[in-house]
């Protein structure tokens, strides 16, 4: 369903009663602030309510050949994507917003399986993500408060005690090593709130069949591709909201 910012008084006593039953279910407008260092945010998300994902004009052959073509980068050579095979709504590319939030707010919709980063003039940019699965799942607001190029990979204890052929990769074994098969791929941005590490990152990931699906611990993944683009368009300190 899309937002009309300029609702009729019937429409909007009608949306109203929607709501009443939208916050059962915790889908409730809040006001979020976002705190970093000396600089707080505040601002209202909307209801959970934009299922649709706006318009957009999907990226035509020889665009999508190369926005997924291989890629050369921190001496790594990133294989292209066999773009033909993800659902074309996942591809990334320029969308009316419909998020309602601040340019350079980055807004994850958790059930439609999008990350949007909002632009100064209506637009924003659309990647498709794969995302948490059942019970590791995570929602509120924060800041994009760390950033890094092909990071090392340092499971959470928790992650190391469900898995434990995961300990060669544990914080006290120094993680794994980038490269190509690094679960965080080519770069990775780092969710804290209040000031605290959330664990939960938005990275890259070598595994493009993963993007529309929730099969993570909990982190939102993007094709190695769009977390370069991502990145290289996030501002800094950019506040994140991510909705369930």
């Amino acid at each position: 369903m899309s937002f009309d910012r300029h609702l009729s008084r019937r429409s909007f006593l009608s949306f109203s009663a929607l709501t009443a039953a939208s916050a059962l279910a915790g889908c409730a407008s809040s006001a979020n602030t976002v705190t970093s260092g000396d600089t707080t945010i505040t601002y209202r998300s909307p209801m959970r309510l934009f299922q649709s994902p706006g318009a957009s004009s999907v990226p035509s052959g020889a665009e999508l050949a190369v926005m997924y073509g291989p890629i050369e980068d921190g001496g790594f050579l990133i294989p292209a994507v066999p773009y033909e095979q993800i659902d074309p709504r996942y591809y990334r590319q320029r969308v009316v917003d419909p998020t309602g939030q601040p340019p350079g707010t980055i807004v994850v919709d958790t059930p439609s399986r999008f990350l949007y980063l909002v632009q100064g003039d209506g637009m924003a940019m659309r990647y498709g993500v794969g995302i948490g699965r059942e019970g590791f799942a995570w929602q509120g607001s924060g800041v994009i408060q760390w950033r890094q190029r092909w990071p090392r990979w340092k499971p959470p204890n928790e992650m190391v005690a469900r898995q434990p052929e995961l300990v060669k990769y544990s914080i006290e074994n120094g993680g794994m090593e980038p490269g190509l098969k690094n679960p965080l791929g080519a770069r990775a941005l780092y969710i804290f709130s209040n000031g605290e590490d959330t664990l939960y990152r938005l990275h890259g990931n070598p595994d493009w069949r993963s993007i529309g699906k929730a099969v993570s611990s909990g982190c939102v993944r993007l094709m190695n591709q769009d977390i370069i683009d991502l990145y290289d368009r996030v501002p800094t300190k950019a506040p994140i909201v991510v909705w369930q």
